[in-house]
């Protein structure tokens, strides 16, 4: 009975190893697609988690802005952020963190809002957090996991390999690589 117990912890720890690896797919399972068209992030005047507004000026005066898109229904997406919110504060001046709850049916989604404030507050994040308006929302229908993580400049243009999947190490080697 105890090898029993032992095979049965060692196969549900490799699952969760992979499933948090893998990030969460959305329910129609075609594979993760890089961004077809433009490599512009689109204009965008929405709130962030805290109701203060928050357009693509965001990305001005800073060389790298990490965009994590996540979802409150996702565990990979829930798992990294404590170490998100580390990294955020640890960050050179001329980079940062953005979140968008890709969840969120907008800017005025009060439920799933409070269900990301309670998840970031429990992460310790602080970096900002932002509630898709219609312009993101349509942007966002392109994604087919989370999390999914870009890269954008300050003049708004999408740059390197959007990483899919919770890999924050991956995160740091593009944001390194880019701040070369």
């Amino acid at each position: 009975m105890h090898k029993l117990f032992k095979i049965l912890l060692m196969s549900m720890l490799a699952f969760s190893t992979i499933f948090l690896a893998s990030g969460c797919s959305a329910e129609n399972g075609k594979p993760a697609q890089d961004a077809a068209g433009s490599n512009k992030f689109p204009a965008f005047q929405t709130v962030d988690v805290a109701g203060n507004p928050v357009t693509q000026d965001i990305f001005k005066g800073k060389k790298i802005t990490v965009v994590n898109i996540w979802g409150t229904f996702c565990p990979p997406c829930i798992a990294e952020m404590p170490e998100l919110g580390k990294w955020a504060r640890e960050m050179p001046q001329d980079a940062q963190i953005i979140g968008i709850v890709c969840d969120a049916s907008g800017p005025n989604d009060k439920e799933t809002k409070a269900a990301a404030v309670k998840i970031l507050n429990e992460a310790n994040v602080s970096f900002v957090n932002i509630l898709p308006d219609g312009n993101l929302l349509k942007y966002l229908e392109r994604e087919d996991a989370v999390p999914t993580t870009i890269f954008v400049d300050s003049d708004g243009n999408v740059v390197g390999e959007k990483v899919v999947g919770a890999d924050v190490a991956k995160y740091k080697q593009q944001v390194a690589r880019y701040l070369k």
